[in-house]
């Protein structure tokens, strides 16, 4: 009788990161969460021009409204940093904004808890700044078993060094880096839908106006 072989080693468990790479984001199952656009903070801004950071984060959050998807904002001790930037306060009328003093937003109850009433897994964050007010909940978010998409051009750093050292550490912990109009597409996923006309136009994205113009045009005839 021939003995059984030895069973091999069990399989490695697939990462957060290869997980994260293989489900597909949509705007059913996901939740833009923001953090620390704060006045103050942009001052220090050094590794993207700051009004192309409010075009872009403004840009993003105007196409997660139009496709109904959560938006969760949240600032940090605005007696030192200001208040939000009045772009975003603009763009999210009626939202209340989560005041907290802890340094990684995940260490606010209040702002787990809001993330987790939404009952969604897939959180697009952004922060000023990358590395720390985006990063720090990125990667805590990882950990407790969420995927995350960090939009670096939507984020903004005070250097061009801890913004690349910040994306690194994230992408090392299972983070995603995404911009601001890719994940905005992918959450859209049909140029056919009604709202993608909304979409674009929030994105402000030059080209693809004329483009979406063209076909409009084109689509009466």
């Amino acid at each position: 009788m021939q003995a059984a072989h030895a069973a091999g080693p069990a399989a490695p468990k697939a990462s957060p990161s290869a997980v994260a790479a293989h489900e597909r984001i949509t705007r059913d199952n996901a939740v833009l969460v923001i953090v620390d656009h704060q006045v103050g903070l942009y001052t220090g801004v050094r590794d993207i021009d700051t009004l192309q950071l409010k075009h872009n984060i403004v840009g993003l959050t105007k196409a997660a409204v139009a496709l109904k998807v959560p938006v969760i904002v949240t600032t940090t001790t605005e007696n030192m940093w200001g208040p939000m930037i009045p772009e975003l306060t603009d763009a999210l009328p009626g939202v209340k904004r989560i005041e907290r003093t802890t340094v990684n937003a995940w260490d606010d109850p209040r702002v787990v808890a809001a993330i987790q009433a939404t009952g969604r897994k897939h959180l697009i964050i952004t922060g000023v700044s990358t590395d720390v007010c985006l990063a720090f909940p990125a990667m805590s978010a990882v950990a407790e078993g969420y995927h995350a998409y960090a939009v670096i051009d939507a984020s903004g750093g005070f250097s061009k060094t801890q913004v690349d050292m910040g994306v690194q550490r994230m992408v090392q912990a299972g983070v995603a880096p995404v911009g601001y109009s890719n994940i905005a597409v992918e959450l859209l996923g049909d140029n056919a839908s009604p709202d993608a006309g909304a979409v674009y136009a929030a994105l402000g994205i030059p080209f693809a106006g004329l483009v979406f113009d063209l076909n409009q045009y084109f689509s009466k005839k």
